[in-house]
């Protein structure tokens, strides 16, 4: 792997195919709640880590609170570039775990080209296929950030299509009301655009489709510029911005949960860990997601004061 080094928060933080080299303890003043009774990871020196956007930030800081108020003391590598530096850095040791998704985890990492439609299972085959590279897979939440398409209130009124199925409808019914704002992975994935046109038997032209980076998508939506956009489904501006949701009816998107990923070394030495991220990982849904998110993207707060927040105000730590 390239190496490539990338300045933090004033920290350098150096990326390989070993993972990462340096870090910053977290000193928050937290102790058990519902979390860490007992503190069983008392003496345990454990590093979490992150990919760099908003909502792994918030996870990551979740993960090394929890850690913390179970007693140990924990090194924050979170925020890493891209998805891979983060799972070598557990896969290699360099750190102990962090919350990745299922569905990237059996597409990206494991080279799988068909999605489990299952939740559950799609974790399990997860699981059992990341055993042989040292990765422990703990129990998944009910937080699932796939792909989604999205619209604003005005054109929901106007069209009122509430799943992707409506809306293949009304494209055959008037072709010109489906205009689509979406990135430029999504309209040449297979797992994006194309597929999904595949799965709902739409054809769209290719007049009715831009692209555009992510941000400007979600603006463009709330503006009406294009009718529906793609979207991730526990986005912060989704909420602030009071977007409609189209529900994946036929179950075309890949599900992507986020679990906790754990060297599997590191939990053999500390079991506890899995006992303390459970009551975490359970609460974490789409809701609390967009609402975490939103502070960040929206409300322009910090990820780690946020989590921090949450979790005080979830009992799950005092």
């Amino acid at each position: 792997m390239k190496r490539t080094c990338l300045l933090l928060a004033g920290t350098l933080v150096v990326v390989a195919g070993c993972g990462l080299t340096s870090g910053s303890p977290m000193v928050d003043d937290v102790s058990p709640g519902t979390v860490g009774k007992g503190e069983p990871l008392k003496g345990a020196h454990l590093t979490v880590t992150s990919k760099e956007f908003t909502e792994q930030l918030i996870l990551g800081a979740m993960m090394g609170i929890a850690f913390q108020a179970a007693g140990a003391d924990v090194l924050d590598r979170t925020g890493i570039q891209g998805s891979i530096g983060a799972r070598e850095a557990v896969k290699s040791g360099d750190a102990d775990g962090m919350y990745e998704y299922t569905g990237t985890a059996w597409i990206t990492y494991l080279g799988n080209s068909k999605p489990i439609t299952d939740p559950l299972k799609q974790w399990q085959a997860v699981r059992d296929a990341d055993l042989k590279n040292g990765l422990t897979w703990l129990p998944p939440s009910a937080l699932n950030n796939t792909y989604a398409l999205a619209m604003n209130q005005a054109n929901f009124k106007k069209y009122g299509t509430k799943t992707l199925s409506d809306v293949a409808a009304l494209a055959k019914k008037d072709p010109g009301a489906v205009t689509l704002c979406v990135e430029s992975e999504f309209a040449n994935r297979a797992d994006g655009l194309p597929g999904m046109e595949k799965a709902y038997g739409m054809s769209l032209p290719a007049k009715n489709i831009t692209q555009m980076d992510t941000g400007i998508i979600y603006t463009q939506v709330k503006k009406g510029s294009c009718t529906y956009g793609e979207v991730f489904t526990t986005d912060g501006r989704i909420k602030s911005m009071n977007l409609a949701v189209m529900a994946d009816d036929k179950k075309f998107f890949p599900n992507y949960n986020a679990a906790p990923e754990i060297n599997t070394k590191a939990l053999k030495k500390w079991p506890a860990i899995a006992e303390v991220l459970a009551p975490v990982t359970k609460k974490l849904n789409n809701t609390v997601a967009r609402t975490l998110n939103a502070k960040v993207d929206v409300d322009g707060e910090d990820p780690h004061q946020v989590a921090l927040d949450w979790m005080k105000a979830e009992g799950l730590v005092k």
